[in-house]
């Protein structure tokens, strides 16, 4: 049975990526590794001409969002995203699967894993103030400077990420745990 997430993305990816890719594109088609699908989000990594970047890819509703950790990669705008679309497109099962988890499958250092790859500090940063929580207060608690935080925050969309964001991340996680309304 077909993936609908699979024929999502590529029918996506084909209406944002519709032309034939250039030769900056081609070269890097196919060259991606470390390539993985988490339902809608694909992510590969490529060596470019300044290191490796890291390249992801997400359709969130009707919405496809792409970036790359190059200089001109920020929103996607880079022939690494395209590239990365094209390599999808062709071969999609190349990407490794894995399966998303709630936060109460949790039970491995593995689903952690998973799970952090599915959660963005900005979302797990939503659900801390639903429950009462401010980004400020959070912040102030870790003993971590606001400003720092929000720059964790915008680094990972943009796939720069800061050496400290796994770690906040299981810093939202226990906090969300364990706090229910901004008490404990």
């Amino acid at each position: 049975m077909a993936d609908s997430n699979v024929n999502r993305l590529i029918t996506a990816m084909n209406k944002s990526w519709p032309n034939r890719p250039s030769e900056k594109v081609s070269r890097y088609i196919d060259k991606f590794f470390d390539c993985q699908r988490l339902g809608t989000k694909i992510s590969g990594r490529v060596y470019g001409n300044h290191g490796i970047y890291t390249v992801t890819i997400q359709l969130k509703g009707h919405i496809l969002s792409s970036a790359c950790s190059c200089y001109i990669g920020k929103h996607g705008s880079c022939h690494h995203c395209e590239a990365l679309a094209k390599t999808f497109t062709l071969s999609p099962n190349r990407f490794q699967v894995l399966e998303i988890r709630k936060l109460e499958e949790v039970t491995t250092l593995d689903d952690i894993k998973i799970y952090l790859q599915s959660e963005t500090l900005d979302s797990l940063l939503t659900q801390l103030k639903s429950r009462g929580i401010t980004q400020k207060a959070f912040a102030e608690s870790i003993g971590m400077n606001t400003r720092h935080l929000s720059s964790i925050k915008s680094s990972e969309l943009r796939n720069r990420f800061y050496n400290e964001l796994g770690a906040t991340k299981l810093a939202v996680m226990w906090a969300l745990e364990h706090f229910t309304d901004g008490k404990e």
